[in-house]
């Protein structure tokens, strides 16, 4: 009988942002292959969304070395070391932000930036030196980081022009943009250093979901789409379950890019 490249039987799944709009996504996709997924997030479900069957779901801030390494031995007590780490918690600047936080580069506030950093690109470090360690410990282990568009490229700052007309400016804030470009490096790096210890380390690179966005917003954006519309939730499961499965087992230090065609104008 032929081998599933792509059985997770068994495995223990870590999701950051977990219990998100995409983390909830990643979770169910392992865990619809076999594995013993965890969600691992801050906060409860955003909007009492549940969650999927199946999925352990454990509280940590990203940003706290000491939570990580709670939530560790939590996991490996209940289900043995990590398999895989898949890191999708993140912030942006939310559309109520401070006009501040969203206006222009020269006068981006130091404190928006400190917190972004601090969740996308340290809380992700933490979550990389906590949880790869004990992959790498165990001699095996794959940690795929979650990355965007905005990371490869720079925001399309046209599409928000829609805003200024109706009075309200908009600039893509420059924090979100650069942490998630750091990504990619830290990836490579990750990825040499653990590779005699069997951890792989890859990056996904995403553009926007749909989620009910404003329709001239979605206007714009979807027309810098080749395929002219914005993913589906579920559209980017395959990649996760590819990354952390044996299908991908000769794969890291890459960055697997899911955009639509964005970056390929």
């Amino acid at each position: 009988m032929a081998t599933d490249l792509f059985d997770l039987t068994g495995r223990v799944v870590v999701v950051t942002g977990g219990l998100g709009l995409l983390g909830r996504q990643f979770t169910a996709a392992v865990a619809a292959r076999g594995a013993r997924a965890v969600a691992l997030d801050v906060a409860a479900p955003a909007g009492g969304s549940p969650v999927p069957a199946g999925v352990r779901v454990v509280h940590a801030d990203v940003r706290s070395r000491a939570e990580l390494e709670r939530a560790l031995a939590a996991i490996r007590a209940d289900l043995g070391v990590p398999h895989a780490l898949i890191n999708g918690a993140a912030i942006d600047s939310p559309p109520d932000a401070p006009a501040s936080e969203n206006g222009p580069f020269e006068t981006y506030p130091l404190e928006s930036w400190n917190r972004v950093m601090d969740v996308n690109l340290t809380g992700l470090m933490l979550c990389c030196q906590v949880f790869g360690a004990a992959m790498a410990e165990a001699g095996r282990g794959s940690i795929v980081n979650v990355s965007s568009i905005y990371g490869v490229v720079s925001p399309d700052h046209r599409i928000y022009a829609y805003r200024a007309a109706a009075g309200a400016p908009f600039v893509k804030p420059v924090a979100y943009s650069a942490t998630k470009s750091a990504l990619l490096n830290l990836t490579r790096y990750l990825a040499t250093y653990w590779a005699p210890r069997g951890v792989r380390v890859n990056t996904l690179t995403l553009a926007g979901v749909a989620n009910n966005q404003d329709p001239r917003f979605l206007e714009g954006y979807c027309a810098r789409i080749p395929v002219g519309r914005m993913a589906r939730p579920d559209e980017y499961n395959g990649a996760v379950v590819f990354l952390c499965s044996e299908a991908s087992a000769y794969m890291t230090g890459a960055n697997l890019v899911m955009d639509g065609g964005w970056t390929a104008w």
